[in-house]
């Protein structure tokens, strides 16, 4: 270990922390609205990456077909669950939501996939692909139990997970696949040699956290959303949709898990169960900092990410591991400092 080494270690860390930030937060805000460990939020990015890698090849990508797949089933669930109280609107948001935009999604990507659109076409038409997935995963999977115990979210998380990598085995195959770097350029700062893909992580990373900040500071949809998180029962009483602030949540944590895929592809071969690592990690970081805080929890990726730089110089084989055991001393201080208090009814 010399200082040359330590500043690209450091770099590393940063960048792979910039991402497991963004990935945290959407864990942490699904968290704080609708009390869901959002296991399968690597999936997003996984899907991401993967659909722009097909577009930039000029191949129409699966994932308009799992998008109406799994928009049907969203409209089946709520067909059965609210079968006697049906109204034309809700049939008519149904049918444009679950049906329709997916069905238009697919005759767009098969239009224009051949014709290759470009990179900033490409994430653009994967966004638009990934996040609808969000919500409709909140209406199959979770609000039917959304009063239901954080242990059995968490188990049907786990369930969700494992059915979106099936799936995604499916429609995506098993070969992992890499995409175009956002920008080609580097320079030299000092012994460091810093990249054009680098620089674009930070500056979209910073860019997003501000907007997010701004979106839960000063609009009225972020501050329903703060209610939520802070007392379901009494944003409830106030008349907060608490099954709109859901679907919300997961939408935007559909659109920063994207967001993030367009990040990571360059940065490293993405398979279809490369996301559950990204997760994993990014869920550390959310323990870090509580799951409560998105400052905390944005030091806490950051030090997640240089933490597995380090580990990866001192003991590569062990990386992912040490990274996972992060968490330990955290939990075991929690669980001395902080009192006991049953789950509010």
């Amino acid at each position: 270990m010399d200082t040359t080494i330590f500043l690209f270690l450091l770099q590393d860390g940063i960048i792979n922390g910039a991402v497991y930030a963004l990935v945290a937060i959407a864990l942490v805000l699904v968290f704080a609205v609708t009390r869901v460990i959002l296991v399968p939020q690597g999936e997003f990015v996984a899907f991401t990456a993967l659909t722009i890698a097909a577009l930039e090849n000029g191949v129409a990508p699966a994932t308009p077909w799992l998008l109406l797949a799994l928009g049907g089933l969203a409209a089946l669930s709520e067909l059965i669950r609210h079968f006697r109280d049906l109204t034309l609107r809700r049939v008519a948001r149904i049918a444009l939501f679950d049906l329709a935009l997916p069905i238009a999604l697919l005759l767009l990507t098969r239009w224009i996939a051949p014709m290759k659109i470009g990179q900033v076409g490409s994430i653009l038409l994967a966004v638009a692909l990934i996040t609808p997935m969000g919500p409709m995963l909140y209406r199959i999977a979770f609000e039917p139990i959304a009063h239901s115990s954080v242990l059995v979210l968490l188990m049907a998380s786990f369930g969700v997970h494992f059915s979106l990598m099936g799936l995604g085995l499916l429609f995506f195959g098993p070969e992992g696949t890499g995409t175009t770097p956002l920008s080609s350029q580097s320079f030299s700062l000092g012994e460091l040699l810093i990249t054009g893909q680098s620089v674009a992580v930070l500056i979209v990373t910073a860019v997003l956290l501000l907007l997010f900040a701004l979106f839960f500071g000063r609009t009225l949809l972020g501050k329903a959303l703060r209610a939520c998180s802070s007392n379901r029962t009494g944003a409830r009483l106030v008349g907060i949709p608490i099954s709109a602030a859901g679907q919300i949540a997961f939408a935007l944590a559909a659109l920063i898990g994207a967001v993030s895929g367009a990040l990571v592809g360059p940065l490293m071969t993405v398979a279809y169960d490369s996301g559950f690592l990204i997760g994993l990690k990014a869920f550390v970081a959310a323990i870090l900092g509580g799951l409560v805080s998105y400052p905390l929890t944005v030091l806490a990726a950051l030090t997640v990410g240089f933490a597995e730089a380090l580990f990866s110089f001192w003991a590569s084989n062990f990386k992912e591991v040490l990274v996972f055991t992060l968490i330990i001393p955290v939990l075991a201080w929690r669980s001395l400092v902080a009192p006991h208090a049953e789950e509010a009814e």
